[in-house]
């Protein structure tokens, strides 16, 4: 009998252990490789809607490969987390006129603003500005992103809060897993 639940003490140990590493291997996934986010607000429809569930993949975004128009999640001087898309890189002059964006002189086409710009009545969807008019600098400076809403009127972007520190961004909004209907990998 002794030897019988000698075994049984055993069977569990070895499955608190097994346990104990799910957990331990779940939290360094969840912690350095991918995180889930929810999506807070209106600032990025059309694009992301309000609640959408989406996966940050953190190790594959190195911050010296942040491409114009990667969708990124950072940490916010308010310290919460932001979800924006790149427009400026470092080194990167940015401005809008007449609703359309310029980046070092050349118009850059946003084909991801089509449906809102079809929604307006009349106006503008992003209004003018420049650079050194929302942030004091004529470029992007090294180490820092310039990062904007896709619903240019409701957005806290870099127009309000300025530059992104790169080691700010945590990663790359990749996936939209929930709701089911709108699963999607983020181009």
């Amino acid at each position: 009998m002794n030897s019988s639940k000698s075994a049984e003490k055993k069977d569990s140990w070895e499955w608190i252990r097994a346990l104990v590493i799910a957990f331990i291997l779940a939290g360094a996934v969840r912690y350095f490789i991918f995180a889930p986010i929810v999506v807070d607000g209106e600032s990025m429809m059309p694009t992301l809607q309000d609640r959408d569930r989406m996966i940050v993949n953190k190790i594959s975004y190195n911050i010296g490969d942040a491409e114009r128009f990667d969708i990124v999640v950072f940490e916010a001087p308010e310290g919460k987390d932001y979800i924006k898309r790149v427009i400026g890189l470092p080194g990167d002059t940015v401005e809008y006129k007449q609703d359309t964006l310029y980046v070092n002189g050349e118009p850059i086409e946003e084909p991801y603003l089509e449906p809102s710009k079809n929604d307006l009545l009349d106006g503008n969807l992003t209004y003018d500005f420049d650079l050194s008019g929302v942030t004091g600098q004529t470029t992007v400076p090294e180490g820092q992103l310039f990062v904007m809403g896709d619903n240019r009127q409701h957005s806290k972007d870099s127009r309000s809060i300025g530059f992104v520190p790169i080691e700010k961004v945590v990663g790359e909004a990749s996936v939209i897993f929930w709701p089911l209907n709108d699963i999607q990998v983020m181009e």
